[in-house]
């Protein structure tokens, strides 16, 4: 019979397990991490928890733990996301692509799943705006989308511009749809995202957007966040995989949100 997973692990070789997935996710919960390593007493995983966050190789958070991406002032590192539920980005940014119109003014969020967005656009007459140097780049390729890239800083991990000087720029403007992109979302909270620069250049957005629609997967329900973007019933679409609970469903329809 063989040995339930962990047993034969040492404690150094399981450490490294616990970065590796919580690298690869991003931000997980303790539930998700006794999980993986059923046979590994809560007591040990928290010491673990709290030996690897002194190290600075996690970031312990309430009920889990994030990766260090999160605390160099983006929500991952991008060309960690890219790889990452890929089948499910693909069909969610189809689905956002059926929602541009022609003549409208857009503005695409930074993000995997949003690149993937501008991947999956057609040519058309349109304004688009980004603050996303991986969407600009998809943009370049058609012949009648103006482009502009909103300045400010630049996040080498996420290759997009944040901080006052982008919040600025975008308060001058409004846009038919926003296109956004979110870390998590939990009921009574709404969405979140982990960098405090990101939320308050989102929630910018939200207020100069017609319509604000949100590309999120199932993995981002229930998520846990640090920092507030806006609420449900702010926006006007989700766009997700179809794999999103009836609960978040029921949500949905009760701020007369628009679940695709």
């Amino acid at each position: 019979m063989a040995e339930p997973e962990g047993m034969n692990m040492t404690m150094t070789e399981r450490r490294e397990r616990i970065v590796d997935y919580i690298n690869q996710e991003g931000n997980v919960t303790f539930s998700q991490l006794k999980a993986m390593l059923p046979d590994v007493s809560d007591m040990t995983l928290r010491t673990d928890l709290k030996t690897l966050d002194q190290q600075r190789l996690i970031i312990r958070v309430h009920g889990g733990a994030k990766s260090v991406g999160y605390a160099v002032g983006t929500d991952d590192l991008l060309a960690r996301r890219v790889g990452r539920r890929s089948a499910e980005k693909t069909a969610i940014a189809q689905k956002a692509a059926e929602l541009i119109r022609p003549g409208h003014t857009i503005f695409i969020d930074s993000g995997s799943t949003t690149t993937a967005l501008a991947n999956a656009m057609e040519d058309m007459d349109l304004l688009v705006f980004t603050n996303s140097l991986t969407v600009a780049s998809e943009l370049a390729r058609l012949e009648h989308v103006k482009s502009f890239v909103v300045g400010g800083r630049l996040n080498r991990y996420s290759k997009s511009t944040t901080g006052a000087r982008a919040v600025e720029a975008v308060r001058s403007l409004s846009f038919d749809q926003v296109f956004l992109g979110v870390t998590g979302y939990q009921r009574g909270e709404g969405f979140s995202v982990g960098s405090d620069d990101e939320a308050v250049f989102k929630s910018t957005l939200v207020d100069r957007a017609h319509k604000c629609i949100v590309l999120m997967d199932s993995s981002k329900e229930g998520r846990p966040s640090t920092f507030r973007v806006c609420g449900l019933a702010q926006v006007s679409h989700v766009v997700s995989d179809g794999e999103l609970s009836g609960d978040f469903a029921a949500a949905c329809a009760d701020a007369n949100v628009t679940l695709l």
